[in-house]
């Protein structure tokens, strides 16, 4: 028995948890409030995807003559599916590693519609191994199942959402409440089923379900709907990012005939209040709340009466993945790209190094709410402290560090911490593509465990990115990608298109320069994404100042997503396809020479850009730069100093040969005897183990105590090898 409940409703990832109900236990946990956490979305996943449900599923009767061929395909080889669904879903839990070879034999799976693209399955796979391979087949496979249950059992279906047309941007809450009184789907039955064991084990007296996106919107009011029906002393609440972006002015009381409480932004305190409301049963005065929405007096009404402040983020505690069951979460590889498998395959403990965002200018963004306005980060020694905790308790080492954008010192501080304490650890996050990712501080990422960034790249135009407020051009955006390739990170780009004022003209550039950064190997993985007009956004409080009218409707359950007009009257629509099949192209390394008209059907004007544009951007170097206030690190701890006397036409002086063994090379340097002696002194003293790291005027001020002319040793041609192979890194 606990006192609260937290629920992530179907459906988000099949191959980890989304964090939210973590980080709320794990803040709960530190108030001695006992709670016990579910995802529902990947309990029901594995029911539906078992051999029961699936038998379950071929047994309802097929109109043969009125379905699609696919369907009558997958039909017809239903025992196949029935016989393999089991060892499939074990295998992509990495329980059943062996079956990679006879899924590969391509012999194995029954085989539908979403096996038509694998006409280059030898080209995307030639260089990867037999499980990613068997991996993209297997998703395929259930994909294919999953094509089949859209259209024959239930047509909102969706692996990461589920009848997620009805929660976006649904400013009328008519559409969801008719669906809530229509009958319980054959997935709805499993979820309830689940819902009823959890709520029966754990009898909470207050349920709180985390709602991320729109596709999670329906499964949680018809939950929800169910517990108010069988279980009425039961409190429920709603929370999460869609309540926060999409609910902040909700008016329909029909909600609450489902919630008794909404709740807005960070969830720590308002759920503390909750639950202080509901458990104890004297108050002084009246009940307290914080940002949380009620019916009060038959009305919906706003409630933000506490006086206490919000936790600080160091203050919450780590998240607590208790409960949840990490083992049986499976790993799926959509489409053949190192990246992207990234968000689908593999689990990942979710960390947030800062809340909100650092920069937070951007004009696209939701920069007016809190969770992105108030910026607040979290010292390296509790990431890390938290990291450590999260190792212990789950056995996994990955992390996704889920920032709006991580900002690049703190990055540094916690890859300092990490090589401090000698962790080996794995993880990724989102950046900003700014200038303080220099080589030396992208290859020190790498080091502590770093393998990829994202970033938004946005539109690749510089009066784009200007009127965006994005504070970054295209030049730095290249310099920036071409240092985290070089050192070994991979990098995703978010791309948008149609964002408002811009021309045909700045949407063909803005591919050339997309396709020149590909073309000179300095971004791996990208993805299109077409301009969306949001409530809480710059450009959506002051719609006039960019160049668009927006559609007004009468808002009284979603608003978020707003329609609009643009000024310029272009159909930015008729870019999708050819956008996203050259990038699809460009990921892969091929048809990087074709001319952009060749990946549309109508004509384009010929790029304005500059063929080197990309090329000439990365010539400027600013290694012989002296910055004194740099902070000098020293990786490298494998010395070996050899000294030897170096003679030259009958003069002879002491030198000392120094041997780095790095990981996969060796490093030789020869010095004069005495300086070699300095330098190695300072490495010694200089490593990660010490928390003063020395700056650059440091070592000048040292060295030139002893001898002459620091700039003519640290620029000289055996400290720039050292440099360029990391065993000195500037920061």
């Amino acid at each position: 028995m606990k006192d609260l409940l937290l629920i992530t409703p179907p459906f988000t990832q099949l191959n980890t948890p989304y964090p939210a109900t973590s980080y709320i236990k794990g803040f709960l946990n530190t108030k001695n409030i006992s709670s016990y956490q579910i995802d529902l979305g990947i309990e029901v996943i594995l029911e539906l995807f078992s051999k029961e449900s699936i038998q379950n599923i071929f047994s309802i009767p097929v109109d043969l003559k009125n379905t699609s061929e696919n369907s009558q395909r997958i039909f017809a080889l239903r025992d196949e599916y029935v016989k393999t669904v089991d060892q499939v879903i074990l295998f992509l839990q990495n329980k059943n590693p062996t079956l990679a070879r006879q899924i590969c034999s391509m012999n194995f799976l029954p085989e539908a519609s979403r096996f038509n693209q694998l006409d280059d399955m030898e080209f995307a796979f030639g260089n990867m191994g037999l499980q990613d391979k068997a991996k993209h087949l297997a998703t395929l496979y259930l994909e294919d199942l999953s094509d089949y249950m859209v259209e024959q059992i239930d047509a909102d279906f969706g692996f990461s959402r589920y009848a997620e047309r009805l929660g976006k941007s649904a400013n009328s809450f008519d559409d969801l409440y008719l669906k809530l009184s229509s009958e319980q789907t054959f997935i709805d039955v499993i979820t309830l089923k689940i819902l009823q064991e959890k709520l029966e084990l754990v009898q909470p007296k207050l349920v709180c379900f985390s709602v991320p996106f729109p596709g999670n919107l329906y499964s949680a009011f018809r939950c929800a709907k169910f517990i108010k029906e069988n279980y009425p002393n039961i409190k429920i609440a709603m929370g999460g990012g869609f309540p926060n972006t999409e609910l902040r002015e909700v008016k329909d009381k029909r909600v609450f005939e489902f919630f008794d409480f909404i709740t807005l932004d960070d969830g720590e305190l308002p759920i503390e209040l909750l639950y202080e409301n509901i458990f104890r049963s004297e108050h002084n005065g009246e009940p307290q709340f914080k940002r949380t929405f009620l019916i009060e007096n038959e009305e919906v009404t706003y409630k933000n009466n506490s006086l206490k402040y919000d936790y600080k983020q160091a203050q919450v505690g780590a998240p607590d993945y208790t409960d949840l069951k990490l083992d049986q979460y499976i790993s799926v590889i959509e489409i053949a790209n190192p990246m992207h498998s990234l968000w689908s395959d593999g689990r990942w403990n979710k960390l947030t190094m800062a809340h909100g965002c650092y920069w937070g200018k951007c004009t696209f963004c939701d920069i007016s709410l809190d969770y992105i306005r108030i910026y607040e980060p979290v010292s390296a020694k509790i990431l890390v402290d938290r990291m450590e905790e999260l190792i212990k308790t789950t056995g996994e080492t990955g992390f996704h560090f889920v920032d709006e954008a991580a900002p690049p010192a703190l990055m540094r501080e916690v890859a300092l911490e990490i090589l401090r304490r000698n962790l080996v650890v794995t993880w990724w996050t989102n950046i900003r593509f700014e200038k303080s990712f220099t080589k030396d501080l992208c290859f020190l990422l790498k080091l502590s465990g770093c393998v990829a960034v994202s970033g938004g790249l946005e539109v690749a135009s510089d009066r784009l990115l200007k009127l965006i407020d994005k504070g970054i051009s295209v030049k730095q955006v290249a310099q920036v990608t071409r240092n985290f390739t070089e050192a070994g990170v991979m990098i995703h780009a978010y791309l948008m298109y149609g964002y408002p004022t811009q021309t045909i003209q700045e949407t063909v550039d803005s591919l050339e320069m997309v396709r020149q950064l590909f073309e000179m190997g300095i971004l791996q993985s990208g993805f299109w994404h077409q301009f969306a007009m949001t409530a809480h956004s710059p450009v959506g409080l002051n719609p006039e100042e960019f160049g668009v009218t927006p559609i007004k409707q009468e808002i009284l359950f979603a608003n978020n997503d707003i329609d609009f007009t643009d000024k310029t009257g272009i159909d930015h629509n008729q870019f999708s396809f050819g956008l996203k099949k050259s990038l699809f192209n460009f990921m892969h390394g091929i048809n990087l020479e074709l001319p952009l008209q060749d990946w549309f059907d109508f004509r384009i004007p010929k790029t304005s850009i500059h063929p080197d544009y990309i090329h000439d951007s990365l010539l400027e170097d600013d290694q012989f730069i002296f910055k004194p206030n740099s902070k000098i690190i020293f990786p490298g701890k494998n010395v070996i100093a050899e000294n030897y006397i170096k003679t030259k036409k009958q003069n002879s002086w002491p030198y000392t040969r120094i041997t780095f063994h790095l990981k996969t090379n060796i490093v030789n340097v020869e010095f004069e005897k005495e300086k070699a002696e300095w330098l190695i002194k300072i490495i010694q003293e200089s490593t990660f183990e010490n928390p003063k790291r020395i700056t650059l005027q440091h070592l000048k001020t040292d060295f030139e105590s002893n001898f002459e002319d620091f700039e003519l040793f640290w620029f000289s041609k055996p400290m720039q090898q050292l440099k360029e192979n990391g065993v000195i890194l500037s920061l």
